[in-house]
């Protein structure tokens, strides 16, 4: 199947527009690589205190004929997703063994959970923790002992900051190790409804917990699609997991044996083999361009707009939310995943998952099918899954059909025709929305609009009965400078409660609104911030404004609305406590939402 002409021109974009840029880090790691395996080049003290832990393995270590990988972990037990991390260590030093090489933990990286987090102050840390993980990783291979990394981590900013890592470390090949999902406990649906009837009063704080407690009720990634499964999904469109491994629930033979074997693969593919992939060269346009095709005919999380162009930018490619959008319109929407649909991940694994994914949309044109990944050249192999047949893993051809179309289908019968993201412009700044969970009817509103500084405001005047009509909802100081961009994924029961009422409703802002967003219209990352004096930092309750998802629009069609001066609320309030004034250099520098909000990058 020849490639689909805009795959092709959006990927044209991005090498034009990255010329320069991938041309300079491209010499960096290639002189970086010329130096060859690292410890040959280590005083014997430097590699005496490499190796003064290793018992047995420390010969192997000094003759440095015998790879040596780096282990750089999330590892934490509050983390569900990453308390499976506990066993992985020793399961990579086994492998390594018997594969002839050695394994170290090279150093651990901050975990935070975005679910404890919520509409909590620690919020406030976690989009920034993204650059604290990729300097903890970069310190960790600072040793520079290691042949190969394997990089341990699943959720929403661990994931994008270990890439970054990776990334920086460029001629390292480098092999990520999912944990996999946790087992389907109360549907996501039902969650939901008992959420929006704790928000509308309906039901107390005991039936709400008994609910969350049965929803993420055991070890493993949170079952919905949102940013760590959105994160898995990425892996394997842009080649770093094995095939098959992202879904594979935790605790299982099989999970050890894919464990096990991506361990043995890192060490394959070092420059000491015949099979050097480092991980600059499998990180290139091409790749960037696959996983934006996936995120769009997955429905994923509106978080990876921002967690891309920074993943991209550390191995200087220059992504813009125009790739995203362009690439969604093209894209058909194949999968209905909660919050986009019913099913949990696990139910999308057993349809057929990404194999059958990858396979459609290799058919259809719309995925390059000749990067390079950490399993060798070409995506195809990626439409296999891993079996355990007499207790030995092997790749065998997907079923190569869906067996569940109400969550799975073909590219050509898709849900809808594009991936349900678009980029917004207007003169209210640029942003996105996210539309593949949203009505039709609703993908267009003008309303008057109420301003908030903060979304507790929100919350107590929707308790007060303040939202009578329709409403477009303005949450502002919500950016990466004002106070490090938390998710507001916590207005989503508020918001749909109203929606319910019969109101149309919408959210601008400069905020996130997560891998978890819903059914509720949401303009998000809006950009500049309204801390930067943009354009929502002038709005006042009663502009009229215009979202037209359709149009690809945001407006104040009010006149004179943009003549003001730009509110200047305190923020003081956002700079200290749990740890928020050690961040004020991250807040004072951040690039803006638009352009990945990093700091590092």
């Amino acid at each position: 199947m020849a490639l689909h002409p805009e795959l092709l021109a959006v990927t044209e974009a991005i090498v034009e527009r990255s010329r320069d840029t991938r041309a300079a880090y491209l010499d960096r790691i290639a002189r970086a690589a010329e130096d060859g395996p690292a410890r040959a080049h280590l005083t014997c003290g430097n590699q005496a205190h490499a190796y003064a832990a290793m018992g047995d393995a420390k010969e192997a270590l000094a003759e440095g004929r015998a790879p040596n990988l780096g282990i750089v972990t999330a590892y934490n037990d509050m983390l569900s997703a990453h308390q499976p991390f506990e066993r992985f260590p020793d399961l990579i030093r086994g492998a390594a063994a018997r594969a002839g090489g050695t394994a170290q933990v090279a150093g651990g990286v901050p975990a935070m959970c975005d679910g404890v987090t919520q509409g909590q102050t620690g919020m406030e840390l976690s989009l920034f923790s993204r650059d604290v993980i990729a300097m903890a990783a970069g310190v960790a291979l600072s040793h520079n002992t290691f042949d190969a990394a394997v990089f341990l981590g699943v959720c929403d900013k661990i994931v994008p900051g270990l890439v970054i890592a990776a990334a920086s470390f460029g001629h390292v090949p480098a092999v990520f190790l999912p944990a996999g999902p946790m087992t389907s406990g109360l549907p996501n649906d039902e969650k939901a409804k008992v959420r929006q009837r704790f928000a509308a009063g309906e039901i107390g704080r005991d039936e709400l917990m008994a609910a969350e407690m049965a929803s993420y009720h055991g070890p493993g990634t949170c079952t919905f699609y949102g940013t760590a499964n959105s994160n898995q999904m990425l892996m394997e469109l842009m080649g770093l997991h094995l095939p098959g491994a992202s879904f594979v629930n935790p605790g299982t033979d099989l999970r050890d044996a894919l464990t096990e074997a991506g361990a043995a693969r890192a060490l394959e593919i070092t420059a000491l083999g015949n099979d050097y992939r480092p991980a600059g060269r499998i990180l290139d346009e091409r790749a960037f361009v696959n996983g934006i095709v996936g995120l769009m005919a997955t429905g994923g999380s509106t978080n990876l707009v921002i967690h891309l162009p920074a993943m991209a930018r550390a191995a200087g490619i220059r992504l813009d939310i125009e790739d995203f959008a362009r690439l969604s319109a093209v894209t058909p929407l194949m999968a209905r995943v909660y919050p986009n649909g019913l099913a949990d991940v696990n139910h999308f694994h057993a349809a057929g998952g990404l194999g059958f994914l990858i396979g459609e949309l290799l058919d259809a044109g719309l995925l390059h099918p000749d990067t390079e990944t950490v399993a060798g050249p070409g995506l195809a192999r990626y439409t296999e899954e891993p079996k355990l047949v007499d207790g030995a893993l092997t790749w065998q051809a997907g079923a190569g059909a869906s067996t569940n179309e109400k969550i799975l289908r073909p590219a050509g019968a898709a849900f809808q025709p594009s991936g349900g993201l678009r980029a917004l412009d207007g003169n209210l700044g640029r942003g996105i929305i996210k539309t593949s969970a949203v009505a039709p009817e609703r993908h267009a509103i003008e309303a008057r609009a109420r301003i908030f500084d903060d979304q507790d405001a929100v919350k107590a005047a929707f308790k007060a009965g303040e939202f009578t009509e329709d409403t477009v909802i303005v949450v502002r100081f919500q950016g990466p400078r004002a106070n490090g961009m938390p998710e507001l994924h916590g207005l989503t029961p508020t918001l749909s409660v109203l929606q319910d009422r019969g109101l149309k409703v919408a959210l601008v802002t400069d905020g996130r609104m997560s891998g978890a967003s819903g059914k509720v219209p949401a303009a998000i990352h809006v950009s500049p911030e309204a801390a930067e004096g943009g354009p929502l930092a002038r709005l006042a309750d009663g502009d009229m404004i215009r979202l037209d998802a359709g149009a690809g629009t945001l407006d104040v069609v009010s006149a004179g609305a943009l003549d003001r001066a730009p509110a200047s609320p305190d923020l003081s309030a956002n700079e200290t406590g749990l740890g928020r004034d050690l961040f004020a250099a991250f807040r004072a520098h951040v690039r803006p939402a638009t352009e990945g909000a990093g700091v590092v990058v």
